[in-house]
């Protein structure tokens, strides 16, 4: 009895817990299958295998390995230990198994990434008639979210309804992550509105699934709703939200959450630090980034890759070569996202050179094999610099199967470069393995439309309709005073609209007295060339700018973040407005920041201009000119 009395707790005294094992042994008494699972236990709670090994033996040798409890603990000390196949073993050799044990041996699976054995295993538990209790639910729960196996997740949810399980916050905290996972959000948005109590676990799945997948706004929305019901926000929480607002470059709410965090007294813990460093460069903030970065006491190496990315998106990409010199000086060894990061920055910024080297170091000083991920940033790198050859034969001689993201990028790199034949190479492998996916017909389609061949346009725009495919629209948006304000193309639903289109228009003629004319090159379309001007007017990044002009005092910076590659038009028209207002522009499109200032872009017209070189240089001369001499007669009006 006084030794059972120290065992009722057994998980919290596991070294008493062998000690007085050890003490039994020697004064020779003997152990029974009350005693063994404590000491199992303690065994796989200190992780000494060896140790646990000495016990199983000594449970074999008294007959007790077919006892269900001390197979169960058996199970559970050696799934401790990783080994999942002594698991099965045990399992196996089991000749009466509980729900305990078909729990036991399915988290194994699930803690070894292996969920698929998982369901398989919970498949024969149910069809025997094993009567589930919520841990087990719970185990396989989270083996579809990891797999975002939807169909079986909508097939336990019907299951545990049809027989009156009980779906209470535990279990409909763990639908709600398996739905965010298989991107069900209605489902995973009925479960979280029906439930009668949710806890932080449920707000934090809610914000933390539309972040991830795209949907900011609903993410910071529902941030706002769990403060009006009083629940505090926890370091999931911050790192979602932070997140969401990177997404859609909302700053002021982005350094509200900053002050906030500050004012708990949280400081710049690594994930947090990390994820503000993230915010701040995506949010074109990039020395407030470097300020993070420079001020936190412990830094890993996702931190060291948000700063490289940051400079990435902002085409520095010669500063993200230093920085990653400054990291290998401090002897931090770098991984394959850093050199994803790494090579997204010369990516940007087109250093083809430096980026075949940066390439080969991986492979040869890092032994790091290149993932799917660099062979993407290196077909990037080479197509956009002209070197479509080149990126071909990388893609012909990758050590991993291509995937859909590396033909993209060839077939985008082949759009810049008229290359029909390529794009045609490129875009059947595409729909071969995403057959789905609009891009590729988009793509495809201008490539034809720049050539003029208009019979295979609309061959390929039918195709896409008939797969029931359309083109997303584009979509910016706008921070004023804490409120994200959204504009798609033509839209025309805004409260201030009639305001927003006269001062385009007023937009519209003070560009061409400066010599702006309109690239219609960038409308794929069969039409008059006036129509294609008003469809350029109609997109979505010149009215957010139009917006910010009109409620933004004069000489303020005017931020504006878009869900599409901005086109050759809008970065021309961007450039001349920002020397027209005198007003800095900071534009995220798709892939990077743009920053315009006094006529010219951070990207060198690498990136975001596709015009040709004599038209650029002409329409720079005709400005100049053109800007002298309003500005001559401004003065005599005012003199």
């Amino acid at each position: 009895m006084p030794y059972l009395a120290k065992w009722k707790k057994p998980g919290g005294f596991p070294v008493e817990s062998l000690a007085l094992y050890r003490e039994m042994l020697f004064f020779d008494r003997k152990a029974d299958n009350f005693t063994y699972p404590f000491v199992l236990m303690a065994c796989g709670d200190l992780f000494l295998q060896d140790v646990g090994e000495t016990v199983h033996c000594q449970v074999i040798v008294c007959g007790y390995e077919m006892n269900v409890y001390v197979g169960n603990s058996l199970m559970s000390m050696y799934s401790k230990f990783g080994k999942v196949e002594t698991v099965q073993k045990v399992f196996d050799r089991m000749l009466t198994r509980d729900v305990t044990s078909f729990n036991t041996i399915m988290s194994s699976y699930v803690h070894d990434g292996q969920q698929k054995k998982a369901l398989n295993i919970f498949s024969v538990m149910a069809l025997g008639g094993m009567r589930l209790d919520q841990t087990s639910f719970l185990i396989v729960l989270s083996a579809c979210s990891d797999l975002a196996a939807l169909c079986k997740g909508k097939e336990l949810h019907a299951h545990i309804l049809r027989v009156g399980f009980q779906l209470n916050q535990i279990l409909s905290n763990a639908f709600i992550d398996v739905y965010m996972n298989s991107y069900f959000v209605v489902g995973a948005r009925r479960i979280f509105e029906t439930m009668c109590a949710r806890d932080i676990v449920s707000w934090n799945s809610m914000i933390f699934g539309f972040s991830r997948y795209g949907n900011a706004l609903e993410s910071l929305f529902l941030f706002h709703q769990m403060t009006l019901h009083g629940m505090s926000p926890d370091l999931v929480t911050f790192l979602a939200v932070l997140g969401a607002c990177g997404q859609i470059a909302a700053l002021q709410i982005g350094r509200v959450l900053h002050a906030y965090i500050s004012k708990l007294g949280l400081g710049y813990e690594v994930s947090l630090g990390t994820a503000l460093i993230d915010m701040y460069a995506k949010c074109g903030c990039l020395p407030e980034s470097l300020q993070i970065f420079n001020e936190m006491p412990i830094k890993n190496i996702f931190s060291w890759s948000a700063m490289l990315s940051g400079y990435g998106i902002h085409g520095r990409g010669e500063e993200a070569v230093s920085f990653f010199n400054q990291m290998n000086g401090k002897g931090i060894k770098p991984d394959k996202v850093t050199f994803t990061s790494l090579l997204s920055a010369c990516s940007h910024a087109g250093l083809v050179d430096i980026g075949r080297e940066i390439f080969l170091q991986m492979q040869r000083k890092h032994t790091i094999i290149p993932h799917v991920v660099h062979y993407i940033c290196m077909v990037d790198l080479l197509g956009r610099s002209g070197h479509l050859d080149e990126a071909y034969k990388l893609i012909l001689d990758m050590k991993v199967t291509p995937n859909v993201d590396v033909w993209n990028a060839l077939l985008s790199a082949c759009q810049i470069h008229h290359n029909v034949e390529l794009a045609e190479i490129a875009a059947q492998n595409v729909i071969h393995l995403l057959p789905q996916g609009f891009g590729v017909y988009a793509s495809l389609s201008n490539i034809y439309a720049k050539e003029k061949r208009w019979g295979d346009v609309e061959r390929v725009r039918t195709l896409a309709r008939q797969n029931g495919l359309r083109k997303p629209p584009g979509c910016s948006y706008v921070e004023l005073d804490l409120t994200i304000h959204r504009f798609l193309v033509g839209d025309k639903s805004h409260p201030q609209s009639k305001v927003i289109y006269a001062k385009m228009e007023e937009l519209k003629q003070k560009l061409k007295e400066v010599g702006y004319v309109p690239d219609t090159r960038s409308v794929f379309y069969e039409v008059e060339d006036g129509l294609k001007e008003d469809i350029l007017w109609d997109h979505s990044e010149r009215l957010a700018i139009a917006f910010a002009l009109i409620n933004t005092s004069p000489g303020a910076i005017i931020r504006v973040t878009k869900n599409l590659r901005v086109c050759c038009d809008c970065h021309e028209v961007i450039k001349l407005i920002s020397k027209l207002v005198e007003r800095e522009i900071i534009l995220r499109d798709a892939r990077r920041f743009h920053h315009f200032q006094s006529g010219s872009c951070s990207c060198g017209d690498f990136w975001g201009s596709l015009l040709s070189r004599t038209f650029r240089l002409h329409l720079e001369v005709v400005s100049v000119v053109r800007l002298q001499s309003l500005r001559s007669q401004e003065l005599k009006l005012r003199g």
